[in-house]
C-alpha cells in the first residue's frame, strides 16, 4: 500500500514539473504578473456619456405599384346606400279589439282552407300561386308572414324588395319582402289591418308580376 502511494506521488510531482517548465517557456508568469500590477482603465465607451437618441421625421413617398403608379390615387367618400322603404298607409277607420283576441276554431280553420284550396285549383296555372292559412301573430302582435320557402326560393327576388300586394277591388298594398327570412315584413300590417283579417282566415296568394301579388281571401264563415 505504502509502494502505490509512493509511486503515485512521483507521477504527480513529474507532471506538475512538467507543467511549470511549458508554463515558464509561454512566459505566462510573467504576463500573470503584469496583469495584477496593472491597474484596470475603464473603457473609453463606458466613459462617456449617453447619447440622447435623435428621432428624425421624414416625409417619403410611399410605393406603388407599377401599375397604378401614375394613375391619380383614389379618393375615398361615404356612400349613401338606399334602404328599402315604403310609405306609410293611413287606416281606413276600422278599429281592432286586441284585448278580446279570438282563436279559430280548427273546424272553422279546415272549412275556409277547404274553400281557398278549391279556388286556387281553379285559377290559371300560369301564375305561381299557393294558400296560406292566416295564424294570430300574422293578423295581430308583431304582423310578420311567413312565406313558403320553397315557393320564395323559385319565384322571388334574392334581395330586400318591394312587393305589392293587390286586393279584390284593385287596391294596391306595398310591403317589404325579406328574401333571408322569406317572409313579409313593412306594410303587411297595414295590409291585415284594412283588410280585418283574423285568426283562421285563408288568403291566395297570385304571382302576376315578379314583384307583385294578387291576393284573394277567404274569410271564416262566422262574421269579423
Amino acid at each position: 500500500m505504502v509502494a502505490k502511494q509512493s509511486k503515485y506521488e512521483q507521477i504527480r510531482l513529474s507532471r506538475m514539473e512538467e507543467n511549470k517548465k511549458r508554463m515558464e517557456a509561454l512566459n505566462l508568469p510573467l504576463l500573470s504578473q503584469s496583469l495584477r500590477t496593472t491597474s484596470p482603465n475603464p473603457s473609453p465607451m463606458k466613459q462617456s456619456a449617453p447619447r440622447p437618441r435623435v428621432v428624425k421625421k421624414e416625409v417619403v413617398v410611399v410605393r406603388r405599384s407599377s401599375r397604378v403608379a401614375n394613375k391619380p390615387s383614389p379618393v375615398y367618400a361615404e356612400v349613401v346606400v338606399d334602404r328599402v322603404m315604403i310609405p306609410r298607409r293611413v287606416s281606413s277607420g276600422r278599429s281592432r279589439d286586441l284585448s278580446n283576441r279570438v282563436y279559430a276554431s280548427d273546424e272553422a280553420r279546415a272549412e275556409a282552407l277547404e274553400k281557398a284550396e278549391n279556388l286556387h285549383a281553379n285559377l290559371e296555372t300560369h301564375y305561381p300561386s299557393f294558400v296560406k292559412s292566416m295564424l294570430i301573430s300574422h293578423v295581430t302582435g308583431g304582423f310578420w308572414l311567413g312565406l313558403p320557402k320553397s315557393f320564395c326560393k323559385m319565384n322571388l327576388p334574392k334581395r330586400d324588395e318591394v312587393m305589392t300586394l293587390i286586393d279584390e277591388e284593385g287596391n294596391e298594398h306595398p310591403t317589404i319582402y325579406l328574401p333571408r327570412k322569406t317572409g313579409l315584413s313593412g306594410g303587411w300590417k297595414g295590409f291585415a289591418v284594412n283588410h280585418n283579417l283574423a285568426d283562421g282566415d285563408a288568403l291566395i296568394f297570385q304571382l302576376i308580376r315578379p314583384t307583385a301579388f294578387k291576393v284573394v281571401s277567404i274569410f271564416l264563415s262566422t262574421p269579423h
